[in-house]
C-alpha cells in the first residue's frame, strides 16, 4: 500500500540576512564564514511579500549560498531602489526575532585564531554552553551576531575554519506558546535543557548580563529528504529576557532591512505543511504558489509567523543546479521524500564553489 504523504521538515536551509551593500557583505561572509557555493544569485521583485514590504513589490537583489561542509546557507538580501532602514536602537539579547545565527565549526581554536587574526569583533571567550558544547560569539562589521559552535558534521571534508549554519537563537516573549510552535509545527521536540539565570558565556552581547530564561531543542527525528546531507542537524534556542521590555527587531522596518530577517526551512509536501500550520493557528501569511522561479532554482516557498511575529519561511525545491557551467540541473519532484540524493551527486556541487580574496 502506497504510504499517505505527510508534512516532512527536511532542515535548516538557511538563514536571511539583510544587507545594504550585497557585494560587500556576500565577500565578507565568502571569505570569513565560507559561505562559498552560490546556488541562487537572482535580482528581482518581491512580490509576494507585500505585509512586510510596505504594501507594494520591492525590487531586490539575492544570493544563496552554502558551505561545502555542510549546515543551513545564508540568503544575503539587498533591496534595491529604496534607502534602507537600520535599527533605531543596538538590538538586545532577547528582542523578539532572530537575535543570533549558530555556526558549525569543527575546531573551535582554529576558528576563534582566524577570527582574532583578522580583526573581527569577538564577544567572547571560548567556554562551555549549557548544550556541553565549546562555542563563543563574534559580530559581523553591521552588527549581527554569530555563535561559533564546535561541532563536527563535514557534508564535505575541506580543511575550512567553520561550516554553515547550526540553528539560531530566537527572542520570544512566552516561553511555553513558543516551545508549542517550534516542537509541534517545526518538529524540535526535545528539550535539551531548561535554564533561568545570569549566564556568563554570552559575554559582552547587549543583554546577556540579564535574568534570562534559555531553552534549547533538539529533534527527535533525523534530518531527512534529498537535500539533508546538505543541511545535517541543528538545534533552536529560545531566550526570553525578563529586565527588558522587548522589541521586535524589525520594528518600524521592513523585510529585508539590515539583519536576520527569516529562518527557512526546506520542506517535501507543502500542503501538509499548511495543514499543520493551520491545527495550530498560525496559517500562512505568504505563498509564493507552486513553481516560483528564482534565478537557476524553482519551487514553493511559503512564511509563516510564530507567536512573536517572526517569520519562518518553507520551501519545497523542485530544481537546483548542479554543475551550472554544463547546464546540469537536479529535478527534485519526483525524489523520495526522505532519502538524501546520491553523494556523487550533491558533492558535485563543489565545482560551483566561489572563493573571494
Amino acid at each position: 500500500m502506497k504510504k499517505e504523504k505527510e508534512k516532512v521538515i527536511c532542515g535548516i536551509q538557511q538563514v536571511g540576512i539583510g544587507v545594504e551593500d550585497l557585494q560587500t557583505a556576500w565577500q565578507w561572509y565568502n571569505r570569513h564564514l565560507n559561505i562559498q557555493i552560490p546556488m541562487v544569485d537572482d535580482e528581482g521583485v518581491a512580490e509576494r511579500m507585500l505585509p512586510y514590504t510596505g504594501g507594494k513589490p520591492q525590487p531586490r537583489h539575492a544570493i544563496l549560498a552554502i558551505t561545502q561542509r555542510g549546515g543551513g546557507g545564508f540568503e544575503i538580501w539587498q533591496p534595491q531602489g529604496r534607502k534602507v532602514v537600520y535599527p533605531k536602537e543596538p538590538l538586545r539579547l532577547g528582542d523578539l526575532g532572530i537575535n543570533i545565527c549558530k555556526v558549525k565549526a569543527k575546531d573551535i581554536n582554529i576558528a576563534y585564531n582566524h577570527f582574532l587574526d583578522n580583526e573581527i569583533t569577538i564577544l567572547s571567550d571560548i567556554s562551555v554552553s549549557p548544550l556541553g558544547l565549546e562555542h563563543f560569539y563574534i559580530q559581523d562589521p553591521w552588527g549581527n551576531i554569530y555563535e561559533i559552535e564546535k561541532d563536527d558534521y563535514c557534508f564535505l571534508d575541506v580543511e575550512q575554519h567553520t561550516g554553515g549554519s547550526n540553528g539560531v537563537v530566537i527572542g520570544v516573549s512566552n516561553m511555553d506558546k513558543s516551545i508549542e510552535f517550534y516542537s509541534k509545527l517545526l518538529d524540535y521536540d526535545i528539550v535539551a535543557y531548561d535554564k533561568t539565570d545570569v549566564f556568563n558565556d554570552f559575554g559582552d552581547i547587549i543583554g546577556g548580563n540579564c535574568k534570562i530564561r534559555r531553552v534549547e531543542l533538539k529533534r527527535s527525528k533525523p534530518v531527512c529528504g534529498p537535500l539533508s546531507d546538505l543541511m545535517g542537524n541543528s538545534h533552536i534556542e529560545l531566550v526570553q529576557n525578563f529586565d527588558i521590555e522587548p522589541r521586535k527587531t524589525l520594528e518600524g522596518r521592513w523585510w529585508g532591512d539590515p539583519g536576520f530577517i527569516h529562518l527557512c526551512f526546506d520542506v517535501r509536501n507543502m500542503d501538509k505543511v499548511q495543514e499543520a500550520a493551520k491545527a495550530l493557528g498560525h496559517d500562512f501569511v505568504c505563498d509564493s504558489g507552486v513553481n516560483f522561479d528564482m534565478g537557476d532554482a524553482n519551487g514553493h516557498f511559503t512564511y509563516v509567523e510564530d507567536p512573536d511575529g517572526t517569520l519562518i519561511e518553507f520551501v519545497e525545491t523542485f530544481k537546483i543546479p548542479v554543475i551550472r557551467k554544463l547546464g546540469l540541473y537536479i529535478n527534485l519532484k519526483r525524489r523520495n521524500d526522505y532519502k538524501p540524493l546520491p553523494k556523487f551527486i550533491t558533492r558535485a556541487l563543489r565545482f560551483m564553489k566561489v572563493s573571494i580574496d
